[in-house]
């Protein structure tokens, strides 16, 4: 059992980390355990609807600095550099192909479950949270690709690595490059969010939070 001082212990040093050091890189057993804890990470039905690029093409990384105002020199000095792709209504639409090839050959679902399944999903869809147009569908998606970033970020910090999520990216323009320079299909994904990971530069400032009681009500 990890003990309870090592977790707080992580958390305290996780930090969005500016600039790594650009010399040091993150030895491949270390990475891929935090790709292991995205592909690990729990989603809404089950459905994993995101896809992961690992960003090591100095040529590539370059050409994302043009629309992401958030990322230019972590792409510089990151170890290692990960786009999050969520996917879009060809693989949640309950209608589709996708979803029920899903439930049968990667849950392992017998039909009759799948089937079950497949109708509490339309329901909650149509009714429940409203995921009506293409925009609600990609941001309930995108929702789900935050589980596996903390789970990457957490698990890199328990190991000693530094990482830092980046939202500052121009979301069309940035899409429209991955689908040209990376082949990325744009009717089935958009990008969610970048992740950057490697080991500090810098030491960084200490950690300020709310006292606990001033974000937890008990009723």
């Amino acid at each position: 059992m990890i003990e309870r001082q090592a977790i707080l212990d992580a958390f305290q040093f996780r930090h969005a980390c500016k600039e790594f050091d650009a010399g040091k890189q993150i030895p491949a057993a270390e990475f891929e355990l935090i790709l292991e804890s995205a592909r690990l990470s729990p989603s809404s039905f089950g459905f994993e609807p995101w896809h992961f690029i690992v960003v090591q093409d100095k040529a590539l990384r370059e050409s994302l600095k043009q629309h992401a105002w958030g990322a230019p020199l972590k792409l510089d000095t990151a170890s290692h550099f990960v786009l999050c792709l969520a996917m879009k209504s060809p693989f949640l639409d309950p209608k589709g192909d996708y979803l029920p090839k899903f439930m049968r050959e990667v849950q392992h679902h017998p039909q009759e479950v799948a089937d079950m399944r497949l109708g509490f999903y339309t329901q909650f869809q149509q009714s429940d949270f409203d995921l009506s147009d293409e925009r609600k569908l990609f941001d309930w998606a995108s929702k789900q690709c935050y589980i596996p970033l903390a789970n990457m970020m957490t698990v890199a910090a328990m190991r000693g690595i530094d990482s830092c999520a980046i939202e500052g990216f121009k979301q069309k323009e940035t899409d429209a490059l991955l689908a040209e320079q990376f082949g990325v299909d744009l009717a089935q994904y958009g990008l969610a969010y970048m992740v950057a990971f490697g080991y500090r530069k810098h030491e960084p400032r200490p950690k300020t939070r709310r006292e606990l009681a001033q974000v937890v009500s008990w009723k």
